[in-house]
């Protein structure tokens, strides 16, 4: 079975387009998708790439263009959502946690559905809590080993690793050396890691 890199960052709004649907996607294509959260927020400040800032009308584009292609996946955000998020690393470092601990996904989709469909920002009370009990994890002791140097430090390096592939926004796709860079672009991660199988 292909397993294609999902680069993704909590915090970005595109991504709740992906997260919501691509168990979906990869049950019915056949692939593996590896759920891999990255801090976008530092890769775009270090490369003076902050797409949304002072920018009111790109910013009204990009939520009716969410809500427009939401539609068309059944999803059901309420427009606009809390943005920028002021915890989105924070939200990355529990996503971390969850990486190491197998729980990355489950815990992705229940924060960006209660920051989406609920107004509750990923990276903060009460969405932090709320998600983490909804898949069986104890806040507390998650909170306290997202916190931790060592989680910060996974963070910092995966970051690292994203941009080394040139990685420049969430979500983004990498098959092999290839990247496909938006969410949609995911019909072209498959068939390429189809001809790279």
């Amino acid at each position: 079975m292909s397993v294609i890199d999902f680069w993704y960052s909590i915090g970005s709004t595109y991504s709740y387009l992906t997260v919501l649907r691509l168990p979906t996607v990869a049950e019915a294509e056949g692939v593996t998708f590896r759920w891999r959260p990255f801090d976008v927020r530092y890769v775009m400040v270090a490369q003076k790439n902050i797409p949304f800032k002072d920018k009111p009308i790109k910013t009204a584009y990009m939520w009716r263009d969410i809500e427009r292609r939401a539609e068309a996946y059944g999803l059901t955000p309420k427009i606009p959502a809390p943005y920028p998020l002021p915890g989105l690393v924070l939200a990355n470092q529990v996503a971390m946690v969850g990486c190491e601990e197998g729980w990355v996904r489950d815990y992705t989709q229940a924060t960006y559905r209660r920051w989406f469909e609920g107004g509750a920002p990923a990276g903060e009370d009460p969405n932090l809590s709320a998600s983490l009990t909804e898949i069986g994890q104890d806040p507390d002791r998650v909170l306290e080993r997202a916190k931790s140097q060592q989680i910060i430090d996974r963070l910092a390096a995966e970051t690292a690793v994203a941009m080394d592939l040139g990685v420049f926004g969430s979500p983004t796709f990498v098959v092999a050396s290839e990247l496909f860079w938006g969410d949609d672009r995911v019909d072209d991660a498959v068939a390429w890691s189809r001809l790279t199988a």
